[in-house]
């Protein structure tokens, strides 16, 4: 009986990779998840902290100014930016939603449109799944689908094969290949991988997040390539290499999971063979800075807004100027004043 796989990311299953290589990317790993943890928290914080806490508005109670900036001034000029991320947020939770009903159609009707049956028992990817010590009740076999092998489903993620990759693979290419596939199943990546999806849609005035989402999506795949290339990784390489190259006649057209993107191909290959190569991000630099300007725009506008607006009627020495002349209001001018403020009254 084939013994029981290990946990996906164990140390032994990575002994191939160059020395150091292996703990930089455990390191760049954890540095995504944080920098994901921080944003999204940043990106929530200023709607939640201003509408279930009293905490900042307590706070600021009593204070007009901060140094030389009236925040009477700058809660009137912040509102409508503080109303305009509200609105971003329904709807990036309608677009959210609009995306992932959107894919799970998608794959439910590619996989209506193919027929699906059970593992042959005397066939040579039941030798493969016995071999990878992979249950054949996970998975599917599809005719003509558009991609060779896949997982998917959230409570229950199911490994899907085309019923000609026997034909284009060994036996020793098509063990690596399910084992590949079951390291996602173990990992529940299916599930995974669409919560960060949608936190990314979510959130779409921070193209950055997505860019992170589609990094965590990456180092998924080396993750269960690493838990595939147990023994022999070279024949997962060749393995990957021949899907890679897949083309089917339902779509000749499809891309294939894993491969859109030349850069990750050629890690995922040369890792396997090996050879200590550079781990790279699909962040850039303006997705860096507009997520940077968003979130300060968003904090600023928040804590702003959080300023309670009740009587100042002795707190500055302008009179009846509009909220951006009266932001620098104590600029040349005496603070112990008791001229009428211009901001006075109810926020309206």
């Amino acid at each position: 009986m084939p013994a029981t796989p290990t946990a996906p990311d164990s140390r032994e299953e990575r002994s191939f990779l160059p020395r150091g290589l292996s703990e930089r990317e455990t390191r760049h790993r954890r540095r995504l998840l944080l920098v994901i943890a921080v944003m999204l928290l940043l990106a929530m914080s200023p709607v939640l902290v201003h509408h279930l806490s009293s905490g900042i508005g307590t706070l600021l109670q009593g204070r007009d100014h901060l140094w030389i900036i009236c925040l009477v001034a700058l809660h009137k000029l912040l509102e409508p930016v503080h109303v305009v991320f509200h609105v971003l947020l329904i709807a990036g939770i309608i677009f959210a939603l609009f995306d992932r009903v959107r894919a799970w159609r998608t794959v439910a009707r590619t996989l209506e449109l193919v027929a699906a049956r059970r593992v042959d028992i005397d066939s040579r990817l039941a030798v493969a799944a016995a071999e990878a010590a992979v249950p054949t009740a996970l998975i599917h076999v599809l005719d003509k689908s558009p991609m060779p092998a896949f997982t998917t489903g959230w409570w229950r993620p199911s490994i899907y094969v085309d019923g000609s990759l026997e034909q284009h693979l060994c036996n020793a290419e098509l063990a690596a290949v399910l084992a590949h596939e079951h390291a996602h199943v173990l990992r529940r990546d299916p599930a995974r991988l669409t919560l960060l999806r949608a936190l990314g849609c979510l959130f779409f005035w921070l193209p950055a997040l997505r860019r992170l989402s589609d990094d965590v999506a990456d180092d998924a795949e080396v993750i269960a390539d690493d838990f595939a290339a147990r023994g022999n990784p070279v024949v997962l390489a060749s393995a990957i290499l021949a899907m890679a190259q897949w083309r089917n006649s339902v779509s000749p057209s499809a891309s294939v999971v894993g491969f859109q993107r030349n850069a990750m191909l050629d890690r995922r290959i040369h890792r396997l063979l090996g050879d200590d190569w550079a781990i790279t991000t699909r962040v850039t630099r303006p997705s860096l800075t507009g997520a940077v300007f968003g979130l300060l725009l968003a904090w600023t506008s928040g804590l702003a807004v959080a300023h309670p607006m009740t009587d100042h009627s002795t707190h500055c020495t302008h009179s009846r100027m509009a909220a951006y002349e009266h932001l620098f209001c104590l600029v040349g001018h005496d603070d112990t004043s008791t001229s009428d403020c211009p901001h006075d009254g109810d926020p309206g």
